[in-house]
């Protein structure tokens, strides 16, 4: 990041991988605006980045409510006049068949995966553009780049933000803001280890069809999402780049 101290929000900094990208920004001089329905959870690393030397505070929001994301958004500016980065790595699934599920699971999964950091996005928006720009970084799946068993719906919100990435790039970047996509890779996340706890077999197999033969870190996948937020990324707009250790290689 640049020299400067920039506002960064990071919704779902509450744990995994945004939890890291809090942190990495945090410890470049970034003040991080946690935004996330977990306020424990988030207070929790906000302390921790405090209690380093870092700025770090805590706004509440459901991603799933319009209502919420407006007075998320309404308190943020408020409080800090402007928004330089913004971080979309909020993700939730259920793991299970597609012909085993129902309208309310898809409503939810698409609500918390696509819907949400759409809402999030247009939200600030205009504050970006008033200001001259900005950064957006949203976080998908591999699993909407290739499809996985189990994760139909999921897999269909998470193609959904990479189209939303590719053409929403299209239209802001005229307004000095870039937008890009991080496509994660199998992740030591919560997420992750709720979905694998009863299926231990299951991990093996992941591990063994894996090139680099392990499961990535948060910290890893929130280098790649810091970079393209960073400095050092001022001409890529648009792009998806997948962090799988070698797993798809697109």
């Amino acid at each position: 990041m640049s020299s400067d101290q920039k506002v960064v929000l990071v919704a779902g900094g509450a744990s995994g991988v945004g939890a890291a990208v809090c942190r990495s920004l945090a410890s470049q001089g970034c003040e991080v605006i946690i935004l996330d329905i977990q306020e424990d959870f988030a207070e929790s690393v906000a302390k921790e980045i405090v209690d380093n030397g870092g700025a770090a505070s805590v706004v509440p929001i459901d991603l799933t409510s319009p209502e919420s994301v407006q007075t998320a958004a309404k308190n943020v500016l408020d409080q800090h006049g402007r928004v330089d980065v913004l971080i979309n790595s909020i993700g939730w699934n259920v793991h299970s068949f597609f012909m085993d599920q129902g309208e309310d699971l898809w409503d939810k999964i698409m609500q918390i995966n696509l819907m949400g950091p759409i809402r999030l996005v247009h939200a600030f928006l205009p504050a970006m553009k008033a200001n001259g720009g900005g950064t957006i970084v949203v976080v998908s799946s591999d699993a909407g780049r290739v499809g996985t068993n189990g994760e139909t719906v999921y897999a269909a919100a998470k193609a959904g933000l990479i189209g939303f990435t590719k053409s929403l790039a299209r239209e802001i970047t005229r307004f000095g803001i870039r937008i890009n996509c991080v496509s994660p890779g199998p992740t030591d996340t919560p997420l992750f280890r709720e979905a694998t706890a009863s299926q231990p077999k299951i991990v093996e197999a992941i591990v063994k069809s894996i090139p680099m033969k392990r499961i990535s870190s948060p910290e890893e996948q929130a280098s790649a999402i810091v970079f393209l937020a960073s400095d050092a990324a001022t001409y890529i707009t648009g792009q998806t780049l997948s962090v799988n250790g070698g797993l798809n290689m697109l």
